[in-house]
């Protein structure tokens, strides 16, 4: 049971001392008007608490957010709604919702007097500049006297989460020969149409077996080209983020972390609309890495809004993890900061021979929280190990057009271009 006097603000308790200063002065002074101001000094407060203490605030509060998932920098409306189910009037209410600071100021609201069954719906909207999962609620309110004597609080513990959604860019299609990725006419993956291989021409990659030579294609183009045999499947392709703390450095649109998720994002909305069966593998904290099979975008993106950073034993986890998926062969997008030797070379094993493989290799410079600074150099090492092979690679910033640099990784360069 809370105290009286727990109900009373600083000016409740300062007019409660004053009147009992006031009735003692009164009486050794012998001043009867100076004791009946401080007993009424001391009555006011004592009301007021009493009044307070008695309001009925059971009321009930439910949220509406529409829409629940939203693109990052995009608006959510939330529909507060509160009703009094009590057989008496609610005091004057004040209302702060309590929100993630990331969804901006707490909306705060006057509740006027509720009759017994009234129910009210109030309005505010929510934008986050930031990804995530967020938290709406509880919501908090205060019913005080008109004189400010006294303060309840209470506050309604259930709460709302609003998905912010990674941002995704638009990618363009690249239409360089031998590429895989690309509008219809620029795909050679084909699909037979009657259960027997079919057979399409592409450049020579490194690792191809030498006995697909076509040589009439090579005496041709001038290049040496093989013969693509491809079963009647789906199009594969595996995606990999590298999550270190330690390799990334920024904080929010400039972050390296964030332009990576917006990659990995985007790179795989756009091969769901090429058609391919994208899987995913992305870190977690406190397991293995987790792989996402045949995701479609819905669940890809919330995925992705909810990832972190990690520490660097996460980057061994996914390479290991991606290692059994990439096996049978498939287009391989990883996203990544820079690594050692053992660690690039793992990440280049990852593409099987005749498979395309594409990476952003993300340049942090100095100042990543390694412990040390990061040699200069860093990331076009990593990428001339993977360059080395067979992958197409582009060393990049967190400043670098993505479309752009997606249009350059999946052209078909082999050499390390810096974003």
């Amino acid at each position: 049971m809370r105290r009286l006097t727990d109900y009373l603000t600083t000016r409740g308790k300062s007019v409660l001392a004053a009147g009992i200063v006031m009735v003692l002065a009164g009486m050794a002074l012998g001043v009867v008007d100076l004791s009946r101001i401080g007993v009424l000094c001391i009555a006011l407060p004592v009301l007021a608490a009493l009044l307070t203490r008695h309001h009925d605030l059971g009321i009930t509060v439910e949220r509406t957010v529409r829409p629940s998932r939203v693109p990052i920098d995009s608006v959510s409306t939330v529909d507060l709604a509160i009703a009094n189910p009590g057989p008496r009037r609610t005091p004057l209410i004040m209302a702060e919702e309590h929100v993630d600071y990331a969804l901006g100021d707490r909306p705060r609201f006057v509740v006027p007097s509720m009759r017994a069954g009234e129910r009210r719906v109030l309005k505010y909207t929510v934008r986050s500049h930031t990804r995530g999962r967020h938290r709406i609620g509880p919501l908090a309110i205060r019913v005080r006297d008109p004189f400010g004597l006294s303060l309840r609080a209470a506050a309604h513990t259930g709460h709302t989460d609003v998905l912010v959604l990674p941002r995704v860019v638009p990618l363009t299609p690249a239409r360089a020969k031998g590429s895989e990725l690309g509008a219809e006419g620029t795909i050679p993956h084909m699909v037979a149409l009657h259960g027997e291989d079919d057979v399409s021409i592409r450049e020579y990659r490194d690792g191809d077996d030498l006995r697909r030579i076509h040589w009439p294609a090579t005496a041709r183009t001038g290049e040496i080209m093989v013969r693509q045999e491809d079963r009647p499947a789906t199009r594969r392709a595996t995606v990999l983020l590298d999550s270190r703390a330690s390799r990334h450095r920024g904080s929010g649109t400039s972050a390296t972390f964030e332009w990576s998720v917006t990659a990995v994002a985007s790179v795989i909305c756009h091969l769901l609309d090429l058609g391919y069966a994208v899987h995913l593998l992305t870190p977690r904290a406190d397991v293995d890495a987790r792989i996402h099979q045949n995701v479609d975008e819905e669940d890809a993106l919330d995925t992705l809004a909810e990832v972190t950073t990690t520490g660097d034993e996460a980057l061994a986890d996914v390479l290991r993890a991606a290692s059994g998926v990439t096996a049978s062969g498939g287009l391989v997008v990883a996203v990544v900061a820079s690594m050692g030797d053992d660690d690039a070379r793992a990440l280049a094993a990852l593409r099987q021979p005749g498979s395309n493989g594409l990476a952003f290799v993300v340049r942090t410079g100095r100042g990543a929280r390694s412990g040390s600074e990061e040699i200069d150099g860093a990331a076009e090492a990593t990428a001339a190990v993977l360059v080395g092979a067979g992958w197409s690679v582009l060393v990049v910033d967190a400043h670098a057009p993505l479309d752009e640099a997606w249009r350059r990784v999946s052209g078909g360069e082999r050499q390390v271009v810096a974003g």
